[in-house]
């Protein structure tokens, strides 16, 4: 959504995606930002898919919180990558919203609004994602393209908590246990 963020692409582990009850785990040593997202669901295969048929590979979609280690200059798929970097909602049914390009989502970090945006002002609509996504890579049944991110994005710091709208969602923010040491190779 935000300009200097339509330009990012990566691929994020599935050892990223945590679900309730889970934790956000935030390595030693890390800054760590976060990004309210709603993420399309794909519900089956598909290569090459022309914008006007994407439609029919929308199974629903997810509110996600895509987090991001901003302090090591990593790329991102490492910046993102991390074990419980993207936070998940539970599924929300393509029917259940009918207008994925007119939701207002916001994100609560310890009850304060930190984000607060609306995927009307996406630049790049879900058919434009879905057909330029699919001529990179097959989308495969259960696959999840996020859309982008609102202004605002902030600090995600342990003895947080991060809570959302449009479908269940709440994630306490914890120091990882461990060594969890990161440091840039």
């Amino acid at each position: 959504m935000r300009r200097e963020h339509a330009k990012e692409l990566s691929n994020e582990p599935a050892s990223s995606i945590v679900r309730e009850p889970g934790n956000i785990e935030i390595p030693k040593g890390c800054i760590v930002h976060h990004e309210i997202e709603l993420g399309v669901v794909i519900g089956k295969t598909g290569r090459d898919i022309a914008a006007s048929l994407t439609d029919s590979y929308v199974a629903g979609y997810v509110l996600a919180l895509d987090d991001e280690e901003t302090k090591k200059g990593h790329p991102w798929s490492v910046a993102k990558g991390f074990d419980t970097f993207t936070a998940a909602s539970s599924f929300v049914p393509k029917d259940a919203l009918p207008d994925p390009h007119n939701a207002h989502l916001w994100l609560k970090v310890d009850d304060r609004v930190a984000q607060s945006g609306s995927t009307r002002d996406m630049i790049f609509k879900i058919p434009q994602l879905i057909e330029f996504v699919s001529s990179i890579t097959t989308l495969e049944e259960d696959d999840w393209i996020l859309t982008g991110t609102s202004s605002a994005v902030g600090p995600d710091s342990a003895g947080q908590s991060d809570d959302s709208n449009l479908a269940s969602f709440k994630f306490p923010v914890v120091d990882r246990k461990g060594t969890g040491l990161f440091s840039k190779i």
